[in-house]
């Protein structure tokens, strides 16, 4: 059942989304250099107290950026039938992660990680969902890793990580996607 929202509460999720577009409009457009509050205040058509009623600062507003990428289908992360399909699942997860960086560009992903590495959160939307989802497998008797889930999810956020940094060093001149797949597939070898 889904929550109805007052008029206020949907006001306040209109601007914030306005917010959002117009972060993602400059960032494309003119680069991470030109984004401001000022101007992202001025491309929402928003005053800079709606600004800071949504969210603290800049880095805020980018953490919130890097979490709302496309959400991956509930339905292909339904229990399967062997640990293949398990590690397929992690990887398509994770791909999806690598499109939507660069969607982003690497001058955004660049600039995300190295200003200030605590804007970024503990727990960002791929790993919890992949987290969920080994939980999900081990619970049903799919697969039983040799080592603890918070482990392995602790080495795939390094090892993606580590593929993000790759690609922004080489700006964006190196096999991202088939990085990303062949290191996470080699270590789900192992586990």
């Amino acid at each position: 059942m889904s929550e109805i929202l007052s008029k206020q509460q949907l006001k306040s999720k209109e601007t914030k989304a306005k917010i959002f577009r117009a972060a993602k409009h400059i960032l494309q457009k003119h680069g991470y250099e030109a984004l401001s509050i000022k101007n992202i205040c001025e491309e929402a058509g928003v005053s800079n107290g709606s600004f800071y009623h949504h969210f603290k600062t800049k880095d805020d507003l980018l953490s919130y950026y890097i979490e709302e990428q496309p959400n991956i289908n509930p339905d292909l992360l339904d229990i399967p039938k062997s640990a293949d399909e398990v590690k397929s699942a992690i990887v398509y997860v994770y791909l999806n992660y690598v499109h939507y960086c660069q969607e982003l560009g690497v001058e955004f992903m660049a600039n995300y990680y190295t200003p200030n590495p605590l804007i970024r959160t503990e727990r960002p939307y791929p790993i919890v969902t992949v987290h969920n989802y080994l939980q999900k497998c081990i619970g049903a008797g799919i697969i039983s890793p040799n080592q603890d889930i918070e482990d392995i999810t602790t080495d795939i956020r390094m090892i993606v990580i580590g593929n993000v940094f790759e690609w922004c060093l080489k700006e964006g001149n190196a096999d991202f996607e088939g990085n990303m797949k062949r290191s996470l597939e080699s270590y789900m070898n192992g586990v």
